[in-house]
């Protein structure tokens, strides 16, 4: 980044040059949409899975109109971190990144380092 600063509403971008001062800012700026947006980068997120007759979770993924609000919630808030660090990757740097698996992957060990 040749730049000072920064903008509130629009992510730092890595250009493969800057990882380390990227991973802080975009950690702070998933922090600063939500506490929603940052929990999934922290815990991961799960889809939503069918329960059985006891009350028990299956490998059946529940499907999105049945969703509870809270399920609702996680979800928004996943997508929100998984477009802010979609949008804060340039288009090369996207490419090489792809096999990785974004929210935690792409922070690798956040939670340590802030």
């Amino acid at each position: 980044m040749d730049k000072e600063g920064g903008f509130v509403n629009r992510p730092p971008l890595l250009d493969g040059s800057n990882y380390d001062y990227w991973k802080s800012r975009m950690s702070a700026f998933l922090k600063s949409i939500d506490n929603k947006t940052w929990k999934p980068v922290l815990k991961g997120w799960e889809h939503p899975v069918a329960l059985d007759a006891d009350g028990n979770r299956t490998t059946i993924l529940k499907p999105e109109e049945e969703w509870t609000a809270v399920e609702d919630e996680l979800a928004l808030g996943n997508s929100k971190a998984l477009n802010a660090l979609f949008n804060g990757v340039d288009k090369n740097m996207f490419q090489i990144d792809q096999a990785m698996h974004c929210g935690q992957g792409c922070l690798g060990d956040s939670q340590n380092s802030t």
